[in-house]
């Protein structure tokens, strides 16, 4: 009932970059320069003027101007100086969270135009040396330990295991075999495939340029998603080995990929909508952020979902049209699945991280953009309510409902 009675909260403006691929295309390119790039073109016919708070969601602080990243978007988007910006690290949820941010800034009275978005350069993410080591030295013959700054990310110290293993914890306790990851795998990619066929992510698209090597002042334009391999077959999958445990049912193709990539939610009041003649999206009807078991974090999705469809009052069997659950192993994707029991038709229809990839501060902002965006094609005209939602390391989940209008 609370979440029927706040004053209603519209995406009026919703792109991203392509993903690039680990090492790839977008490798030189820092979360910052991503985030402006899909901010600029979030904000094509809406005033920057009108931004009056900022939320930049990022994971792994990749680049020289990470402390300063959802301040610097923001001047180099042309945001006012005096529009305050926060960065935000919810892992994984993090381009959901900062939804979440823009919509309490909003029910708050702080706020009535905010600047939402997630970025992640992961091809950048630094090898570190202690600096207790590095600033005030070593014992003689210790030397200095370098640390992947990378895969710290995707460890969890506290459950003292890498998320793969949460996969295939689940994969245990939901008795998920290795053919069903690889056949969901091959799915990921076909739907991809398909939609790129169909244009189905030209509306979410912000094509970038991006230089060309040993032509000095050239560039080509990127805009499809380097990751996905639409060819991929069950037969080529089949030949991989597990990575995480022997016998396990993880392998390189059926997890998320690690990619680069950011997008940008432009949110805002009903009366902002009524005062500068903004054209809504869809309605953020409702969220919802729960904790759950770190050794198994990947089944957060299902709490979440279930939380954010309680408070907007909806059913996810006979409400909800569509659904994306980010894909981060296939393993943890079919647990939430089951558990939900989905329809599959409904969920991650044109394919999810397994294909676009993963950029850890991003993927939030990237379904989001979809989902809203999904709404303006015909082939979607007769949904009218999307969930999207994503699992955290370290045990949480989070989940957003948007309402057509």
């Amino acid at each position: 009932k609370p979440y029927r009675e706040m004053q209603n909260i519209f995406v009026v403006a919703a792109k991203r970059t392509p993903f690039g691929a680990f090492g790839g295309s977008l490798k030189h390119l820092s979360a910052t320069e991503l985030a402006t790039h899909s901010t600029q073109a979030a904000l094509q016919g809406i005033d920057p003027a009108l931004i009056d708070a900022i939320f930049v969601g990022n994971v792994v602080q990749s680049s020289s101007d990470a402390a300063y990243l959802a301040r610097h978007v923001g001047l180099k988007s042309g945001i006012p100086q005096k529009v305050p910006a926060l960065t935000i690290n919810r892992l994984c949820g993090s381009g959901f969270e900062t939804l979440i941010q823009g919509a309490l800034s909003m029910k708050a009275g702080e706020s009535q135009v905010t600047l939402c978005a997630g970025t992640e350069n992961m091809s950048s993410s630094p090898l570190q040396i202690g600096g207790i080591e590095s600033r005030f030295g070593i014992q003689l013959g210790k030397g200095l330990n370098v640390r992947d700054a990378l895969w710290d990310g995707l460890t969890d110290a506290y459950a003292n295991i890498p998320m793969g293993i949460t996969a295939e914890n689940l994969a245990t306790k939901y008795d998920i075999s290795r053919e069903e990851c690889d056949t969901h795998a091959v799915r990921s990619q076909n739907l991809w495939g398909k939609a790129q066929a169909n244009a189905v992510f030209d509306h979410e698209m912000a094509p970038i340029d991006i230089p060309i090597k040993k032509k000095k002042g050239e560039f080509k334009t990127m805009d499809t998603d380097e990751h996905p391999r639409p060819d991929t077959t069950f037969e080529q999958l089949s030949k991989l080995r597990p990575v995480f445990k022997k016998d396990g049912v993880v392998t390189a193709a059926s997890a998320s990929g690690i990619c680069d990539g950011a997008g940008s939610i432009i949110l805002a009041t009903e009366q902002a909508v009524k005062d500068h003649g903004l054209t809504p999206l869809c309605r953020l009807a409702s969220y919802h952020v729960e904790g759950c078991d770190p050794s198994i974090m990947g089944i957060g999705p299902v709490p979440a979902i279930r939380g954010a469809l309680a408070k907007s009052g909806h059913d996810l069997h006979n409400d909800v049209d569509r659904i994306e659950i980010n894909e981060a192993f296939a393993a943890q994707f079919l647990a939430c699945a089951k558990e939900l029991e989905l329809d599959m038709d409904k969920t991650n229809a044109h394919g999810g991280a397994i294909s676009l990839g993963h950029p850890l501060g991003a993927s939030g902002s990237r379904i989001v953009a979809h989902l809203a965006q999904e709404f303006q094609r015909k082939e979607a005209s007769h949904q009218n309510i999307h969930v999207g939602a994503a699992c955290i390391g370290g045990g949480q989940g989070i989940a957003v409902v948007l309402e057509r209008v």
